[in-house]
């Protein structure tokens, strides 16, 4: 193979682990049973591939090979370690035979090794930081940094948690399965925020050069959309459509050349008008069922906003009475912070500033980029230029993204900073 083609092969293994690794890992835990001997089997299976590939070719099923080959890898090693018990023994004497070995013919849709593994990591027997942290990690691929700016906190707090809920995983062996369907309903708040939380890093990266990380959105959907096949509730319906309606603003939310564009700027005839229809229709069905939850609330504003044709006709009295209902369930800070903008659209942005620095007061968001970057917009409209650069500021102090960089630098240089 040429010097050319083995580079385009090794860009394709590249790729391929950026799309699939998650996937492949979540099928070798289950056939593994456990997350450390997967992740081995997951770097020897991808060290195998970059080695063979640019010579041998990319296989048709990228995934089904990088998946028989950990197994097969990951079963030797077991076996060099004397740690077989009856049935892995008999998994690893059929696929001994050949190297790379065949895709096995029972292998299981990955979609259900996902879910199994999101159903796994969120186990009540674990503390709830715990069990959102170690799936943002396992099943979503986020590295320690990214989930602690998800949580607002350091990122050693972060891997102490996965840590020792995988070690509890391990000690008390865990089942690595979709519970009972009676025991669902438990574990699905969970499961829902740790979906939840992957669509956001993928919808507005916390760090790197893109500001939206397709892939993790799509996984997220896709998710989303397996978990309400499997649960049908008023809130797998919210999340889903949720997701929905803010990713059908995707293709308007940057410029050509990647640059970050305000939702009052976008385009609106590049939102995705198929998903808009779908997400709308799924927010109806959970507002209609008497239960709605916050997803649903999210959902439902979303929906006006994809409604609107434009700033000037959002029906921003809905939008914040939305948020009140909204804040009876969860009266986080995020929350607040998100009806205080909405206020400003609907009473003036004197009134969301008011709204705006007693959160900032309360310093719950003080190291939210978002909350900085709210107070700085508001100041600006309202000419108080020193202390918009004041915030815009903050909010570069705190910006790993460098499309908001770039944002926040335009605002700075307009206001001569």
């Amino acid at each position: 193979m040429t010097g050319e083609h083995e580079d385009r092969a090794r860009a394709q293994v590249e790729a391929i682990y950026r799309a699939e690794s998650r996937r492949v890992l979540a099928t070798l835990i289950r056939l593994l049973g456990g997350f450390e001997a997967a992740e081995e089997a997951l770097h020897e299976a991808f060290a195998a591939a970059i080695e063979q590939w640019p010579r041998e070719g990319v296989p048709d099923n990228p995934r089904a090979w990088l998946v028989s080959a950990g197994r097969f890898r990951g079963l030797d090693a077991m076996r060099r370690r004397r740690r077989f018990d009856a049935a892995v023994e008999g998994l690893g004497h059929v696929h001994a035979a050949t190297w790379p070995p065949t895709p096995p013919p029972d292998l299981e849709d990955v979609a259900d090794d996902q879910l199994r593994l999101l159903f796994t990591c969120c186990r009540p027997e674990l503390p709830p930081d715990a069990q959102t942290a170690l799936t943002l990690r396992e099943v979503c691929g986020l590295t320690t940094e990214e989930i602690a700016r998800a949580y607002l906190t350091r990122a050693p707090t972060i891997a102490q948690r996965i840590v020792r809920a995988k070690q509890r995983i391990r000690d008390e062996q865990l089942p690595y399965e979709v519970p009972d369907r009676e025991a669902l309903p438990e574990r699905l708040s969970q499961v829902l925020r740790v979906i939840y939380l992957m669509f956001n890093e993928g919808y507005s990266a916390s760090s790197g050069d893109e500001r939206i990380r397709a892939d993790l959105c799509d996984e997220a959907i896709r998710l989303a959309h397996l978990l309400a096949g499997l649960l049908p509730h008023p809130e797998t319906d919210g999340l889903l459509a949720l997701l929905l309606l803010q990713d059908a603003r995707r293709a308007a939310r940057t410029s050509a050349s990647g640059d970050v564009v305000l939702i009052e700027d976008q385009d609106r005839t590049l939102w995705n008008r198929e998903r808009i229809a779908e997400g709308t229709a799924r927010v109806e069905r959970a507002l209609k069922s008497g239960h709605a939850g916050p997803y649903a609330l999210q959902a439902a504003i979303a929906a006006v906003h994809a409604e609107s044709l434009g700033p000037a006709s959002t029906d921003w009295a809905q939008i914040v009475a939305l948020y009140d209902v909204l804040i009876e369930l969860d009266p986080s800070p995020v929350a607040r912070l998100a009806r205080a903008i909405a206020v400003a659209s609907r009473d003036g942005a004197e009134a969301g500033l008011t709204l705006v620095e007693a959160l900032l007061a309360g310093r719950a968001l003080d190291d939210y980029l978002p909350a900085h970057s709210a107070r700085g917009e508001l100041c600006r409209r309202l000419g108080r230029e020193q202390e918009a650069l004041e915030s815009y500021r903050r909010a570069l102090e705190l910006a790993h993204q460098e499309p908001e960089r770039r944002f926040l630098l335009r605002r700075i240089a307009e206001l001569g900073g």
